[in-house]
């Protein structure tokens, strides 16, 4: 059996310990089409050699960033084919600014487990900590596995964020490239779905499909440009359901509502008459 319950639920996962340096930033970076205002200093504060301001999205590459290998969804209690399987949500929380170097201890553990009846919704947290014991980020996912339902768990909740009545604050469209899957798989998630077409095809898709979590990025990167003025330290929190698929080449319309420290973002796909591919977005900031 893939699942089962009384093992999963609460179980702590194996602790990692990482590191990152200045140009492993640039490379995640780059991963999301940092560069593309290449004569422009707030853009190139993503880039700088010594010490690039770090979005808080790398949080979710950083404990992986040199892995070579496709992931294994394998954990107490669940083993699952990673072609049945799909990124549900991510949240980052910061507790302070991701440095542009540093070293830090990962420990997590599976927080809920859903049963939808046709798939199983894994939830799980991580806690990261520097090398000076302080916090920096608490990380929140869950994957989605098609087929894997049906072990008698509860079905979970179900929310939805409703977009404001009224015309955004901001409204950007982000090109995307079409080897974009490609440059981020080098960050660390080497998962055949966005890479090899036969393995995509084989789950479900015409062609590879971008990262999720590219997709995550590249809109965290498009709202801090657009509404902190490229300051990546003031986001405190980012939050994001995948909603949809997005394809390599195609562009990301990202409308924005601001109401005092919190943003509603709207991330869907121009070529495909505004379809979904992030929904319930919010990002937190603080003060300038």
């Amino acid at each position: 059996m893939p699942i089962d319950p009384k093992i999963a639920l609460g179980a702590e996962l194996p602790s990692r310990e990482f590191s990152w340096t200045p140009s492993d930033v640039q490379l995640y970076q780059l991963g999301l089409g940092a560069g593309t205002r290449w004569t422009e200093p707030a853009e190139l504060r993503y880039l700088d050699d010594r010490t690039p301001q770090v979005l808080p999205t790398f949080a979710t590459v950083a404990p992986t960033l040199h892995e070579t290998e496709p992931p294994r969804v394998s954990f107490p209690g669940i083993d699952i084919d990673l072609a049945k399987v799909v990124h549900g949500h991510q949240e980052v929380e910061l507790h302070r600014p991701i440095p542009a170097s540093g070293k830090a201890t990962s420990t997590g553990r599976i927080t809920e487990l859903w049963d939808k009846g046709s798939a199983a919704v894994v939830v799980q947290e991580q806690t990261v900590t520097g090398s000076d014991g302080a916090p920096l980020w608490t990380a929140r996912s869950s994957i989605f596995a098609r087929g894997e339902g049906g072990f008698g768990g509860e079905r979970g909740p179900s929310t939805k964020t409703e977009l404001p009545d009224r015309a955004p604050d901001f409204d950007v469209t982000t090109p995307t490239l079409p080897q974009q899957a490609l440059l981020y798989r080098m960050c660390g998630d080497r998962n055949p779905l966005h890479s090899d077409p036969e393995f995509a095809r084989a789950a479900g898709f015409p062609a590879p499909i971008l990262h999720g979590l590219c997709t995550y990025g590249i809109v965290c990167k498009t709202v801090t440009d657009a509404v902190l003025g490229s300051d990546a330290s003031r986001v405190t929190g980012f939050r994001a359901r995948f909603a949809g698929v997005l394809y390599p080449g195609e562009t990301i319309r990202t409308r924005i509502w601001q109401q005092d420290d919190e943003l509603t973002i709207a991330a869907t796909v121009v070529e495909r008459e505004d379809a979904p591919v992030l929904g319930d977005v919010t990002l937190r900031f603080s003060a300038a």
